[in-house]
């Protein structure tokens, strides 16, 4: 599947992908993993580029962008639903999104990956750094790549 991919930077609550970001979130993550609504949207919302992947005019994934720091990029709440899983629309996800990053000069990546989905990001060249921990009572590693070079 070839998803059309659209972003939006430091969207307001009324911009129509934002809210698509939002609705996909809220299934995968909210609905599907029990992460509690309050955690699921924060404070960085407006300071992070939005993706959202669709199929025809069905939000089907998500992910979002932010900087930490003038070269770091942090890649957050990537989701997709179900039904669309294995379909390569994660993929499609993050080569849009380590695009974005090398347009805006970022030279590493870095994510907290969901223990299960860690193989996922490994396929980017991400690598697990330090130990396990728990995120909204789900089991995680961070990773990190660098994009200097590629």
């Amino acid at each position: 599947m070839n998803p059309e991919i659209r972003t939006v930077d430091a969207p307001d609550e009324d911009d129509s992908v934002y809210q698509d970001a939002l609705s996909v979130r809220t299934t995968v993550f909210v609905e599907e993993q029990d992460v509690p609504a309050d955690l699921e949207v924060d404070e960085h919302e407006s300071d992070a580029i939005h993706f959202v992947a669709y199929d025809g005019d069905e939000p089907i994934g998500a992910a979002r962008l932010r900087q930490p720091d003038e070269t770091t990029g942090k890649v957050e709440r990537v989701a997709v639903r179900s039904a669309y899983r294995e379909r390569d629309v994660g993929t499609a996800l993050m080569e849009r999104l380590e695009a974005v990053a090398r347009d805006h000069g970022l030279e590493t990546m870095r994510l907290h990956s969901q223990v299960r989905a860690a193989p996922f990001y490994a396929r980017f060249g991400y690598e697990r750094v330090g130990e396990r921990f728990e995120e909204a009572g789900i089991p995680h590693v961070e990773m990190r790549k660098t994009l200097a070079g590629e």
